[in-house]
């Protein structure tokens, strides 16, 4: 997993720039930033934000698990007292705690969630190819609801870099075939914006490392190689339309669905679970009003994010749901999962 990640050049151009993560427009924008970064490679990124002010990050913390990329980065404090390089790796839950245990964020208050974005931390990174990087950005919004992983501090906001395919799941709006679980949860988690402009960060050879003319191997991470990238920013709603009690309705859900993505949802209710085609009633319930009910001739992908909160919703007070909602999946693992 580590040898395959893509890594940003040491001369990255405008991810060089970190104004767009931290200033200006940007959802995370703000002042005396304590800074985690993950995946950093060899240090592009990390030496870009350590030109900004002091006043604009006081505190950044690095975590690269690899030791060929750690020893580029373990000098950096020297040179900056404001660097901690932790030989630790950012997909793993138990590596916050490290960070927590060293007392590293003892110095960052719990923001109240309603109270705004949080106005301190902030996280960075570039998200590897590959099946970990998709299992990690999924990870990230499944955290939201539930306020766990960095977001019990508040609504932190998160700075990445990552594959256009990977951005293009997760941002697909309804009616397109790109629309799957992972962009439901996304839209109903969190507010999303490109930091840069797409075509800032191309051609890729430009900007990111390996170069294509150096992927030999035949591995389908390297495959991956090449593949246009993006810049963005995330924050979560304040109002999160997904209750931290029925997250894992909202996965069972929309993982039995959207195998059928292009079936009428009436036509695909029963792969919820036996006798869940009478939830179809409760949808389209005539005493209801009209925005509290759904379309069941809609194809799955065609279902709004409102129609899956009624969904969903009509899911969990069905007294005859399955009790094991549990999947043998490694997309539940990682940053959002204890084990």
């Amino acid at each position: 997993m580590i040898q395959s990640r893509s890594r940003l050049r040491m001369n990255g151009v405008h991810i060089s720039h970190p104004h767009s993560f931290l200033s200006g427009k940007s959802l995370g924008a703000g002042e005396n930033k304590v800074v985690i970064e993950a995946y950093p490679g060899p240090g592009a990124l990390s030496r870009a934000l350590l030109r900004l002010p002091k006043s604009k990050i006081r505190k950044l913390i690095i975590l690269e698990s690899w030791d060929r990329f750690y020893q580029y980065l373990k000098p950096l404090e020297a040179v900056d007292p404001r660097v901690t390089v932790l030989p630790i790796d950012g997909y793993t839950w138990d590596s916050y705690s490290v960070i927590e245990e060293k007392g590293l964020l003892d110095d960052v208050m719990k923001h109240d969630w309603n109270a705004g974005i949080h106005p301190e931390l902030h996280f960075i990174a570039q998200l590897p190819h590959g099946v970990y990087g998709e299992q990690f950005f999924s990870q990230l919004f499944r955290c939201m609801p539930t306020k766990s992983w960095l977001f019990k501090y508040g609504r932190v906001p998160m700075s990445l870099v990552l594959s256009q395919p990977m951005w293009d799941r997760g941002t697909a709006p309804y009616a397109t075939n790109a629309r799957c679980k992972v962009s439901v949860i996304a839209e109903a988690t969190s507010q999303l914006q490109n930091a840069v402009r797409p075509s800032e960060l191309q051609p890729y050879d430009d900007h990111f490392h390996p170069s294509t003319s150096r992927v030999v191997s035949k591995k389908a991470e390297s495959k991956r190689a090449g593949q246009p990238h993006v810049a963005v920013n995330v924050v979560p709603h304040q109002d999160q339309l997904i209750r931290s009690d029925q997250l894992d309705h909202w996965d069972y859900v929309l993982r039995r669905l959207f195998v059928l993505k292009s079936t009428p949802l009436k036509n695909a209710m029963n792969s919820l679970a036996p006798g869940a085609p009478t939830l179809l009633k409760v949808l389209t319930d005539p005493e209801l009003p009209p925005e509290e009910r759904v379309n069941i001739n809609d194809k799955i992908k065609n279902l709004t994010i409102k129609d899956w909160a009624l969904i969903v919703r009509a899911f969990y007070n069905w007294p005859f749901s399955p009790e094991d909602l549990t999947f043998s999946n490694a997309e539940d693992f990682g940053p959002g999962r204890e084990g």
